[in-house]
């Protein structure tokens, strides 16, 4: 999920990327002859794979009205925080379940992306999908958020409201030092308030294990899988850790495993794509905001929001709108062909001096405790940036790549952010996953994706010998999108295992 350029705590200019590490293994204990004969075993992943779930009520759980109304049960799966000491802390993750309305072909386990997405919602989200039919389709609030426990914290809601401002630029160099500043101090904020213990297991390959052992409790022998953005990292990360438990796994809007999740040099490419498909559309009404001229759309916008770096300017509710929910509001309406009327209005609305529209789109879109797992997940995977030099070139070539991005501010320096100062090492970096041992995979692409570009879909299908189905159209992610040109392959994919032909591709269609 793309995180816009603020001059903010966590969420700088630019998403600097975490240090280049090897994956760390689990220890195994082995015994020797010196050992004492009677001593106790090794603790063992017994206890976790052999629960029983205990479905219920949705109450209590975020969200869970809603759920109840739609005829969805909750329940709550024991897992140990460090897989290596099973003994050890432990967490509860909550998953939800809509029963298949037909005859049941499997558990279909669920992830919407983020990372820091809460899961619980995206059964009722496919509820009117045709794979509701025939599969219980299975929601996850992973590790760290939402209603599991327990929760990655860093900072309340009002301090996150709070971090959004952008600060003005009166002394660049002076305000890249207060911006780092308070980027030490959200990490260190993370440690206290989450501790080093969670906050080091909160990363794909610990969620795909809860994955297993979600798996597990369900009775099912093999895994079905539908994963999202960042999912297709987690379905990825799964099937590397656990070739021989997959049955069918459908991998949308999928994340090139050989970059880093929030590579902010790829991603701004992504969304100037779809800035420029969402500009031509809106060039063919004679009110749009942007101008009739496509070609100047660029120019047109950063006319409406760059001012507001030094100014924010009014809403109804006393916050202000200023550049960084403006952005926010963009990259969120980017997302979908059918929320470009939104930032229509939203533009047109700033054009005439209010703020309310954008600043309820960037609200909609960001929340602190998803962020917090964000930033925790990125900071565990991804390559750490502790060299401005580095960060400044990172940030000049963003620009370069997204112009109608570009705050016009100084480019000669950049902050460091949050992952320079993580208090908890990383755990994994961006590689070819090993694909020994899998079933046929589908992997789901869109070539005008603006969050994950098409061309990490054609990588990753590619790396695990998945079929690949293409889409044609300006939007992420494609799958039970009511297309049916990808539905129905994917579909029958999931029921009988016969995968697509490779290189489907499926024409965009009018919305």
């Amino acid at each position: 999920m793309f995180k816009p350029r603020k001059g903010t705590a966590t969420s700088t200019r630019v998403t600097p990327l975490p240090v280049l590490i090897a994956a760390l293994a689990l220890l195994a204990t082995a015994c020797t002859a010196d050992q004492d004969p009677v001593a106790p075993p090794a603790p063992t992943l017994d206890r976790y794979y052999q629960q029983t779930l205990a479905w219920g009520s949705c109450e209590g759980y975020q969200g869970g009205a809603e759920l109840g109304a739609a005829g969805i049960e909750c329940a709550r799966v024991t897992v140990p925080i460090d897989y290596g000491r099973p003994d050890g802390e432990t967490a509860r993750i909550a998953i939800s379940r809509l029963r298949a309305t037909g005859t049941k072909v499997a558990s279909l386990l669920t992830n919407p992306g983020g990372p820091g997405a809460p899961g619980l919602g995206l059964p009722l989200a496919l509820s009117k999908s045709p794979v509701a039919e025939r599969f219980d389709v299975i929601g996850m609030d992973v590790r760290g958020l939402g209603a599991s426990t327990p929760h990655v914290t860093c900072r309340s809601d009002a301090e996150f409201r709070t971090a959004q401002r952008v600060l003005g630029r009166t002394d660049p160099l002076a305000e890249i030092d207060q911006i780092e500043e308070e980027n030490e101090e959200y990490a260190n904020s993370c440690a206290r308030r989450t501790g080093l213990a969670l906050l080091g297991h909160v990363g794909t390959g610990d969620v795909a294990r809860d994955l297993d052992v979600v798996r597990a409790a369900l009775g099912e022998q093999k895994l079905t899988y539908f994963g999202g953005s960042y999912g297709t990292r987690l379905g990825s990360t799964y099937a590397e850790l656990f070739p021989d438990r997959v049955r069918a796994m459908v991998l949308d809007a999928p994340v090139d495993p050989t970059t880093n999740i929030g590579d902010p040099v790829i991603i701004a490419a992504g969304f100037q794509q779809a800035f420029d498909a969402y500009a031509a559309d809106c060039a063919k009404a004679p009110d749009c905001p942007l101008g009739t001229d496509p070609k100047k759309a660029n120019e047109v916008y950063r006319s409406l929001v760059n001012p507001l770096v030094q100014r924010p300017i009014l809403t109804a509710d006393r916050r202000g709108l200023d550049y960084g929910a403006v952005v926010t509001a963009t990259i969120a309406s980017l997302y979908h062909p059918t929320s470009w009327p939104s930032l229509t209005q939203g533009l047109a609305e700033l054009a005439r001096g209010r703020g309310d529209a954008l600043l309820g789109d960037a609200g909609a879109y960001e929340q602190a405790s998803s962020d917090d797992v964000h930033r925790a997940v990125l900071c565990l995977e991804e390559v750490r940036v502790t060299d401005r030099a580095v960060a400044a070139d990172i940030d000049r070539r963003s620009r370069a790549a997204a112009p109608a991005f570009d705050d016009g501010l100084p480019t000669d320096t950049a902050p460091l952010d949050a992952c320079a100062f993580w208090p908890v090492p990383p755990t994994t970096q961006p590689h070819v996953p090993n694909a020994a041992g899998l079933p046929k995979l589908v992997v789901v692409a869109a070539t005008g994706d603006p969050a994950t570009p098409y061309a990490g879909g054609v990588t990753l299908a590619k790396t695990l010998g998945a079929a690949l189905i293409t889409y044609e159209g300006t939007q992420h992610g494609a799958a039970f999108e009511g297309i049916a040109c990808v539905d129905e392959p994917v579909l029958k994919y999931l029921i009988d295992l016969t995968p697509p032909a490779d290189n489907l591709r499926c024409s965009a269609v009018s919305r």
